[in-house]
């Protein structure tokens, strides 16, 4: 692809710094000097809470209930100015960075249950404490196995009425993030991901053609056994119907 002169970017909803997805890219087996680069929703939340020029970034304050990883450590607050608290009494907002821990204002994280951490939740919308998600996804991938990610428990905090600023995928601001970045228009774009509610209803929402990979997080709702397998077109219609995204493409698999 890059080959062809197309500019490649990475777009994900990783909580973590876009600098780490690009030395994530190597252990892949990509050659990184073939892409302009990377765009994370946990850059784009960094620089958001960093800058504060968004007057709802602006409105929040600085003390935050953390949520992050157990066995990746906590996630990287530096340059933010924000206190991280333990107590829901003391906070001005959720930080949404993973769901297996509680940050603790010393950097480290304490492990805790996705049950613990609703509760936490439950207490934080009764103050009507908002929330800023730094990673939209529900489940990812990991050795075809889901995973349970933060867009999950955002997605219960809007059920109990909490407010939530959804920072990446399907929100259009990472796309334009992207396009930016390579200095193209929704004419020249075109998305690859395996997420219709995320990957291909955002870049429906940024007015770019999409590709959707069936064996990824779909595979188990679109009936298929293991990678590779072709999805039944009619199952894809549905399931894209039920997600209100719709797909330019689709294709079985993305491999290098």
């Amino acid at each position: 692809m890059a080959k062809t002169g197309a500019k490649m970017v990475i777009i994900s909803n990783s909580s973590r710094r876009s600098s780490i997805t690009m030395e994530k890219l190597k252990s892949l087996g990509f050659d990184t000097s073939l892409f302009v680069g990377a765009i994370t929703s946990g850059e784009l939340n960094h620089q958001h809470l960093q800058r504060r020029d968004d007057p709802w970034f602006a409105a929040l304050g600085r003390s935050c209930i953390h949520l992050t990883w157990k066995d990746r450590g906590a996630i990287s607050l530096e340059g933010l100015d924000l206190q991280v608290v333990e107590n829901v009494e003391d906070a001005d907002f959720v930080l949404a960075h993973g769901t297996e821990a509680l940050g603790n204002p010393s950097g480290d994280a304490r492990p805790m249950s996705l049950q613990d951490l609703e509760r936490i939740l439950e207490l934080c919308a009764s103050k009507r404490i908002p929330m800023v998600v730094a990673n939209p996804d529900y489940v990812t991938v990991e050795a075809r196995n889901l995973r349970v990610m933060p867009g999950t428990l955002a997605a219960k905090y809007e059920k109990l009425s909490g407010e939530v600023k959804w920072m990446g995928k399907p929100d259009k601001i990472i796309y334009e993030s992207a396009m930016a970045m390579t200095g193209t228009n929704v004419s020249d774009c075109i998305a690859v991901g395996d997420s219709l509610h995320h990957d291909i209803k955002g870049a429906n929402a940024a007015g770019i053609e999409s590709l959707f990979i069936t064996g990824g997080i779909h595979a188990a709702e679109l009936g298929l056994q293991r990678y590779g397998e072709v999805a039944d077109l009619s199952s894809v219609q549905s399931l894209a119907m039920k997600h209100n995204a719709l797909p330019s493409y689709v294709l079985p698999g993305f491999t290098w």
